[in-house]
């Protein structure tokens, strides 16, 4: 029976390199898949998804405005899917997450969509609210902070490293912006 999935995380726990594992396990036994990402994820290629640790693979991006269950009815009729691996989950709009549902209900497809859970103020984006409330199965993925405690809250730096306490809630990065910690170095970093 066909699901929706929800694995999240904070910052550099694996998402797209648990994702990229899933599409390969699919691919390996003959099954179309079709990957996903936000647009607004602009640090690679358009069309690819690229892990930390260096795997990658083709996807589809697409817009906030963009319609993921007539996207995705379009390219079943030409190949039934398997399976459909998102990446940047948190960049969902609540229509978008609502699709994802009617995609597994009404098609039967499978849905495992990876992203951040809160962004650096402890705050839930968009996407992650409504998969944390309509997903049938959620997933942590865990990492942890630098004192070896799980790391779930996300500490976003400025250029000279300091944790930044305002600011919009999208801005794209990477290592060089955003540290993991667990919740008692992100109160102590006066967040």
């Amino acid at each position: 029976m066909a699901k929706l999935y929800f694995y999240y995380s904070a910052m550099n726990a694996g998402k797209t390199t648990t994702l990229l594992q899933s599409a390969y396990n699919y691919s390996e036994r003959g099954m179309k898949t079709l990957v996903l990402k936000p647009k607004v994820d602009d640090r690679y290629n358009p069309d690819r998804i690229r892990s930390r640790i260096g795997l990658e693979s083709d996807a589809a991006s697409f817009e906030s405005e963009d319609d993921l269950l007539a996207l995705t009815e379009k390219i079943d009729k030409k190949t039934p899917l398997s399976c459909i691996l998102l990446d940047e989950a948190q960049f969902l709009t609540k229509t978008q997450v609502y699709a994802l549902g009617e995609i597994v209900d009404k098609f039967g497809i499978p849905v495992l969509a990876y992203g951040l859970r809160t962004d650096f103020k402890g705050e839930l984006f968009e996407g992650s609210l409504h998969l944390l409330a309509w997903a049938d199965e959620l997933v942590e993925i865990k990492t942890i902070c630098h004192c070896g405690k799980k790391a779930n809250m996300v500490l976003r730096l400025d250029e000279n490293g300091e944790p930044l306490k305002s600011g919009e809630q999208i801005q794209i990065g990477g290592n060089d912006s955003y540290v993991s910690v667990c919740r008692k170095h992100y109160k102590s970093a006066g967040t």
